[in-house]
C-alpha cells in the first residue's frame, strides 16, 4: 500500500514538472496588472464505481469548496482549492427502473463516506478573460488539469448496525474538467464548474478486487466528481515597470 502511494505521488510530480515546462514560459512575461481571487463555491459531490457504474446527477450530495486563483498570463491561471463533502449512500437509492445494478442486492449495505480534498490546478481560458480587466463584464469558458490529495473515511452498516469503520485514509487523484467564469463587475465573479477526479485505486467504495472481493472490477478504477457554482472577489495589483538605470559610458 505504501509503495503504491509513493508511485502515485511520483506520477503526480512528473505531471506537474512536464506541465511547468509549458506554463512557466508565458508567465515570465510580466503583465501591467496582476489579479488574484478568493472565492467560495457550493455544489454536489458524486461517485462512479461498482456501486454506481454511471454518473447520475440525482446522486449528488452537498459539497463545498474554497479556492484561491491567480492569473499567470492572458490564457493561464493557477488555482488552489479545498473541497469537502460528507455523504451517506443507501445502495438501493442508486437504483431505478432504468438501471439494473446487481451489486445493491448482493451487498445490501449502507456506506457512509466523508471526503476532504486539497488540489492545485492549471486553468486554460479560451477567451481573454484577464487581458483587459478594465472591462466590468467578461466571460470565458476554461479547461483545467491538476493534482489532488484526498483524505477520506468510510463506515459500513447494515440495518443500523455498524459493521466496519475506517478513518483518515489518503490517496491521490487527477482532477480535470471544464467550467465558465463570468465577471459580474470589476471585482465580483460568478463561476460554474464540472470536474472529475481519476483515482489510482478501487477502494473508495470499499470494494477492492485485491482483497479477494469477487464483485470488484480491477480494470475499472473508482472516480468521484464535483460540480457547482462559485462566487469570488478579485484583487488587482499594478505591476510597475523596472527602474531604468543608465549604464556608465566610456567617458564616465
Amino acid at each position: 500500500m505504501i509503495i503504491n502511494t509513493i508511485k502515485q505521488a511520483l506520477l503526480i510530480c512528473l505531471i506537474l514538472q512536464v506541465g511547468s515546462a509549458f506554463f512557466c514560459a508565458p508567465a515570465m512575461a510580466q503583465q501591467p496588472v496582476t489579479t488574484s481571487e478568493i472565492g467560495v463555491g457550493i455544489g454536489g459531490a458524486n461517485y462512479k464505481g461498482e456501486i454506481s457504474p454511471n454518473y447520475r446527477f440525482l446522486n449528488n450530495q452537498p459539497a463545498m469548496t474554497v479556492f484561491y486563483r491567480r492569473d499567470l498570463s492572458a490564457p493561464l491561471t493557477f488555482k488552489a482549492s479545498f473541497m469537502g463533502s460528507h455523504r451517506i449512500f443507501d445502495h438501493k437509492a442508486f437504483r431505478d427502473e432504468a438501471q439494473d445494478l446487481p451489486f445493491h442486492d448482493h451487498r445490501d449495505l449502507d456506506l457512509k463516506l466523508s471526503m476532504a480534498e486539497l488540489s492545485v490546478a492549471m486553468e486554460y481560458n479560451f477567451l481573454d478573460y484577464y487581458k483587459d480587466t478594465r472591462q466590468p463584464h467578461r466571460v470565458s469558458p476554461y479547461f483545467f488539469l491538476g493534482a489532488a490529495l484526498l483524505n477520506y473515511n468510510h463506515q459500513l452498516s447494515q440495518n443500523g448496525d455498524v459493521l466496519e469503520e475506517f478513518d483518515n485514509k489518503f490517496t491521490v487523484s487527477i482532477p480535470f474538467g471544464v467550467g465558465v467564469k463570468y465577471a459580474l463587475s470589476r471585482h465580483w465573479n460568478l463561476g460554474l464548474e464540472f470536474g472529475a477526479r481519476k483515482l489510482f485505486n478501487d477502494i473508495i467504495d470499499y470494494l477492492d478486487e485485491g482483497d479477494g472481493n469477487a464483485t470488484a472490477n480491477r480494470f475499472d478504477k473508482d472516480m468521484y466528481f464535483y460540480n457547482g457554482v462559485s462566487l469570488s472577489y478579485t484583487f488587482y495589483r499594478i505591476n510597475c515597470p523596472p527602474v531604468y538605470k543608465r549604464k556608465a559610458g566610456v567617458l564616465d
